[in-house]
């Protein structure tokens, strides 16, 4: 297969999905009827197989639990007191609350595993405090809309898991990769309010309360559900006590028991939480479907192979190769969905980067970070219409765009550092 098919081929499914067709049917169109020009029927046979191999992979199980890990402390009000407790202690730095937003999406990454879950519910939360307070509503839309998409890169994260199922890699290993840059990225955001959004909120005609020391350390003690939850989940992937979907359940189990401990677990509640795990799992294991019909026509067609070849040919070093892809992603993901860029392009990208020795652990890391981009990137970056949504003083979305932009580029700086500096993804792996 020559490198002008696979462009014409992958150009076609841009143009689908440019025609507001569902992504999904997008990739199985040119997957099953490219698979069918060139092989016929009996290669759509094939693909049957191949895809009820790959679900009936145990790591794929965890994709529900960790869905329902997320709606279970979504609707259990755990975010609301994580927000209340962060507030008091950072909510006096420079910066004031955008540090309890970056703060409290971090935490409640380490639980959902979702960027747009984290994203609505951490605003959901913040902004009527926000407002009150008269923050910019740029810089506030914009902390809301960078630290959600923590959720697709500190553990337990959905992407990852993803990831290793396609790439056949350790999800344990890729979810301790995620610990460090997860955090630094977190002091990144940081950082950056506190340098140029340090005055913000202080022009508020409302005073900050007064909280004593005896009562800020009483209220630490909604930090634990998260922190424990994160513990069990990553602590028995760490110590070799269970797989990720083990880990997965035992983290389902202890979220109950803490909302249960709140006094908000009913009926009701499990039966929505259920309903919107199942809608969620619905859409990704979809994509994932349709993605492993599309691999199997490429593998088929030597695709991989092809480019391989190709890329071998042009004598890149993996500098040169990774900058490539950092380009090639940014402009894929103004106008693709993080899930299906990621689902789309593994299969290709991993063989091509592992022949110039690249450890597919740490590219794990890399393709995440070019996802979490793609959600704050105009003009469809989810995260932007999912802090819009949340608005309600009917204000413009350029205030959205305008505040998650500098966080882009703090995200490219952080891939610089990841490529100059690969021990930061690869150190608490390599520890294990």
């Amino acid at each position: 297969m020559s490198i002008i098919s696979l462009a014409i081929g992958f150009s076609a499914m841009l143009a689908l999905m440019f025609l507001s067709l569902p992504v999904a049917f997008s990739i199985i169109v040119v997957g099953t009827l490219g698979g069918f020009l060139a092989f016929g029927a009996p290669l759509l046979d094939m693909m049957g197989g191949v895809v009820w191999g790959t679900l009936n992979n145990s790591v794929m199980t965890a994709i529900p639990l960790f869905m329902l890990l997320g709606e279970i402390l979504l609707r259990g009000g755990v975010a609301d007191k994580m927000f209340d407790a962060l507030s008091v202690w950072l909510g006096r730095l420079p910066g004031g609350l955008l540090h309890t937003n970056i703060g409290t999406c971090a935490l409640f990454s380490a639980t959902s595993g979702s960027s747009v879950a984290t994203a609505a519910t951490v605003g959901t939360v913040a902004l009527p405090a926000l407002r009150a307070r008269n923050y910019p509503a740029a810089a506030s839309l914009g902390s809301l809309a960078a630290g959600g998409t923590l959720g697709i890169l500190i553990p337990p994260s959905v992407n990852l898991l993803v990831y290793g199922s396609l790439a056949n890699v350790s999800v344990g290993q890729l979810f301790m990769a995620g610990v460090v840059p997860g955090l630094l990225l977190t002091a990144l955001f940081s950082l950056y309010i506190l340098v140029f959004h340090g005055d913000a909120g202080k022009d508020s005609d409302t005073e900050p309360e007064q909280v004593d020391m005896a009562s800020k350390i009483a209220l630490l003690r909604h930090l634990v559900p998260p922190g424990l939850i994160f513990l069990v989940v990553m602590g028995s992937i760490y110590g070799g006590l269970a797989t990720p979907t083990e880990s997965a359940a035992l983290g389902v189990v202890t979220s109950l028991f803490f909302v249960w401990r709140s006094g908000r677990l009913n009926w009701t509640l499990l039966e929505h939480c259920f309903q919107q795990s199942a809608k969620t799992t619905g859409m990704v294991v979809l994509i994932i479907v349709c993605a492993l019909m599309l691999n199997v026509t490429l593998s088929m067609l030597g695709t991989t192979q092809t480019v391989t070849q190709w890329v071998a040919t042009l004598g890149l070093t993996h500098y040169t190769l990774l900058l490539m892809l950092v380009v090639f992603y940014i402009i894929l993901g103004m106008f693709m969905d993080a899930m299906s860029m990621l689902v789309l392009t593994v299969p290709i990208a991993v063989p091509m980067v592992v022949a110039v020795g690249v450890d597919p652990v740490w590219f794990g890391i890399f393709i995440v970070v070019m996802c979490e981009i793609a959600l704050i990137t105009p003009p469809v970056g989810m995260n932007l219409f999912v802090v819009q949504g949340l608005r309600t003083d009917g204000g413009s979305f350029g205030d959205v765009v305008r505040g998650a932009l500098p966080y882009v580029f703090i995200m490219l700086a952080f891939t610089a550092m990841l490529i100059v500096w690969p021990q930061i993804a690869l150190w608490l792996p390599g520890s294990t």
